[in-house]
């Protein structure tokens, strides 16, 4: 069995000093390491048997659609304003330093879907929380959230403790 954390590159004080940032790329460039954490996210995401899977940009794409190709779903990207070409339902919520805001298209789900949510990294989960509360404007149940990564002291997943939540691999931060 492959040993994913031999394929995370960790790089200190980057972006800026004191992060310990997790570069997946050394992961995602390997074949086998890949196929593997899909596989794995895949196991985890069928016992919650969503119809749907829902993945924020740019790195939930980077996971989000070979699980869903993985699993016979159809994939549904979150994305930054502007990058949508049809109508769309917006969430603004607040980062660390300022704030962001997040669309989807508001034809998407249809009421009743249910989804999961997919992304490489669970850090403080409010793009997570901000997905969710996309998600249910339209009238889709949240069924689970599956991550490559969680930074575990960080606390994201107490944004929503509602909600399954899964991540392949944990680091303190």
């Amino acid at each position: 069995m492959i040993n994913l954390k031999d394929y995370i590159a960790i790089i200190e004080d980057f972006p800026v000093k004191g992060i310990s940032f997790k570069d997946i790329t050394p992961l995602i460039g390997d074949k086998e390491a890949f196929k593997a954490s899909i596989e794995e996210m895949a196991a985890v995401a069928k016992q919650l048997n969503p119809n749907v899977v829902v993945g924020p940009e740019s790195r939930g794409f980077i996971f989000g659609c070979p699980l869903a190709i993985k699993m016979g779903l159809g994939f549904v990207p979150i994305r930054k304003p502007g990058k949508l070409p049809r109508k769309t339902v917006e969430k603004k919520y607040d980062l660390e330093y300022g704030s962001n805001t997040l669309c989807m298209h508001s034809d998407a789900l249809k009421k009743g879907d249910k989804v999961i949510i997919v992304d490489d990294l669970l850090a403080t989960g409010g793009t997570i929380k901000a997905a969710i509360d996309l998600i249910r404007e339209l009238g889709a149940e949240v069924v689970g959230c599956v991550f490559l990564i969680e930074l575990t002291e960080l606390k994201g997943r107490d944004l929503f403790k509602d909600i399954p939540t899964y991540s392949i691999l944990q680091y303190p931060y």
